[in-house]
């Protein structure tokens, strides 16, 4: 028997294959019930260009909860920030086998409208 988390692994397996054949960089998200993080990674796969999550300090401190779509939307702007100062403009979505919807929903949009291209 498969557990919820191993489905889900199975099902951002697949994604990673893809993005890693497209050699593109990838923005991939975590989620847990107290915190959102979202990391952008080289096209290599192997080195971190940025990181945001809601458990840095600065960010804790505007957030009164971590695991709501306000704090979803706040790192997504955030993560998207980062990224174009580290001169990405065109990432790979990689919601790590979670369901698009809600607080994945909530980051991605705020990415974009922070001016990340995917």
């Amino acid at each position: 028997m498969i557990d919820k988390n191993q489905a889900r692994l199975r099902r951002a397996r697949k994604t990673r294959a893809k993005i890693a054949e497209l050699k593109s960089v990838r923005l991939s998200v975590h989620r847990t019930n107290s915190h959102i993080y979202a990391q952008v990674f080289s096209a290599c796969g192997s080195k971190v260009l940025a990181a945001a999550s809601s458990l840095e300090p600065e960010v804790r401190k505007s957030l009164t909860n971590g695991g709501n779509v306000g704090a979803a939307t706040a790192i997504g702007k955030l993560i998207a920030e980062r990224a174009k100062k580290a001169g990405v403009e065109q990432v790979a979505f990689d919601r790590g086998g979670f369901q698009y919807h809600g607080r994945i929903k909530a980051l991605a949009e705020a990415a974009r409208e922070a001016g990340l291209k995917f």
